[in-house]
């Protein structure tokens, strides 16, 4: 058997042992659900129709719905990926990883693993959430077949370069409690930047931090392929982000799981 067949056997078989844990202990994945869900439905029914006058839909709460949408899906798959960063160090502190050195497998299945897995699993909160958001009202008349393709490529995009980044943070993590500190900026980030209110109406000081960041691009898009409005330069922002991250947080989950255990 070639070494790319023992690679691909051993990764399958990684990736079912990670889905089987979430299908057994399924109850972080629906504590990090429970906050994009609550933030949707609170800031739809009880500020959907003042924030609807201030981007401009009048006293229609189904435009602000229509405009938060795209920003929660995104903190849905920040929230997700919290979920890989404890996985990993659960793995690290409870020696499991260190048992799959001695194995006769390939070393890179641990961690494709538990990324193929983290992404599936990205893609089934979004589609739980936006069941959610579709059940309250949301609708995407305009976008086309092609712009729904490229809408969902870019979530599995992001669900990746983020989980990438997650891995690493579990690697470098002491204990599952600070895994779990270390990745909120995977769901803190989301709220600081458009995907509640446009930049433009930011203060000043604000603005870069919510501009010059990877959610803010990757929701535009998002927002401009579902509701037919402009995406301008944040397409290929969004790709940039999403594959420096991808490749950043491969090359560190690459390096601290080669290093030797202490």
């Amino acid at each position: 058997m070639s070494s790319l067949s023992l690679a691909v056997r051993d990764s399958a078989t990684m990736l079912r042992r990670n889905l089987l844990h979430a299908r057994r202990y399924p109850s972080m994945t629906l504590n990090l659900l429970f906050t994009p869900v609550m933030l949707l439905l609170l800031f739809v029914y009880i500020f959907g129709d003042t924030m609807s006058a201030g981007i401009g839909g009048g006293a229609d709460r189904s435009a602000y719905l229509a405009y938060l949408v795209p920003g929660i899906l995104m903190l849905t798959i920040g929230g997700t990926t919290i979920g890989s960063a404890v996985s990993v160090t659960m793995d690290m502190t409870e020696g499991i990883m260190s048992r799959f050195r001695t194995m006769a497998i390939h070393r890179g299945s641990v961690l494709i693993g538990h990324v193929v897995g983290s992404v599936l699993q990205c893609v089934m909160s979004v589609v739980l959430v936006g069941a959610v958001a579709v059940a309250i009202g949301f609708r995407s008349t305009d976008a086309t077949a092609l712009e729904w393709l490229a809408a969902f490529g870019l979530l599995v995009l992001v669900s990746l370069a983020l989980t990438w980044i997650a891995v690493g943070m579990g690697l470098s993590s002491p204990n599952p409690e600070a895994a779990s500190n270390n990745a909120l900026p995977l769901m803190v980030l989301p709220l600081l930047s458009s995907a509640f209110v446009p930049v433009d109406a930011m203060p000043g000081w604000f603005r870069p931090i919510a501009e010059y960041q990877p959610f803010t691009p990757a929701i535009e898009t998002l927002r401009g392929l579902l509701l037919g409005s402009g995406i301008g330069h944040n397409g290929w922002l969004a790709v940039a982000w999403c594959v420096g991250l991808a490749v950043l947080g491969y090359v560190w989950s690459r390096s601290l799981f080669q290093r030797d255990p202490k």
